[in-house]
């Protein structure tokens, strides 16, 4: 079944078209939030609460059109849900950069707008620790004392000014490949 009917039917309440969406995707689910060692208990809550969302974002008519796949959709919630979810609880302990998430790039591929792309090639040839810390602040939404904190940095305004420098170091090398 085409995504797009998907939609229309869970729109209506159809809730056989909700519980085959929550199977289908289930195992995959838990292989992928597997990799961010948190346990079996707390992923399928994490699961639960995703399919939550994406029936609250649907009758709230936050989502009408998917702009990639449901999974994808579905798998996107669900990231930053394992990322606050570890954020609240502190048990981040290894620092996830651009790299360690390429496995994921098949899931992100084909909606990459040319922005998105110059984006993604500029932030690659970034050097590790500006990597590093523009990966905490935007994508992993850290504040500045956390990553302070979780790079042993003494003072913030060090984070603050190299956070900084950082992205303007990106928005020349995306103004350079434009």
């Amino acid at each position: 079944m085409v995504d797009k009917q998907v939609l229309e039917l869970l729109k209506k309440g159809d809730t056989e078209i909700l519980k085959e969406i929550y199977l289908s995707y289930k195992e995959d689910f838990i292989l992928f939030a597997k990799k961010h060692s948190i346990t079996n208990d707390t992923v399928l809550d994490i699961y639960q609460d995703v399919i939550i969302a994406l029936m609250e974002n649907i009758a709230l008519g936050k989502l009408t059109t998917l702009k990639s796949s449901l999974k994808t959709y579905i798998f996107s919630i669900g990231k930053y849900m394992i990322y606050e979810y570890q954020r609240k609880n502190k048990t981040v302990h290894l620092t996830m950069t651009i790299e360690s998430t390429e496995s994921y790039d098949f899931l992100f591929q084909q909606e990459l707008t040319s922005n998105q792309k110059k984006l993604y090639y500029s932030f690659k040839l970034l050097g590790e620790k500006c990597k590093e810390i523009l990966t905490l602040f935007y994508y992993r939404g850290f504040t500045i004392d956390e990553i302070s904190e979780h790079l042993n940095y003494n003072n913030k305004d060090v984070v603050k000014s190299q956070k900084s420098r950082c992205l303007k170091n990106l928005k020349d090398k995306i103004a350079a490949n434009e």
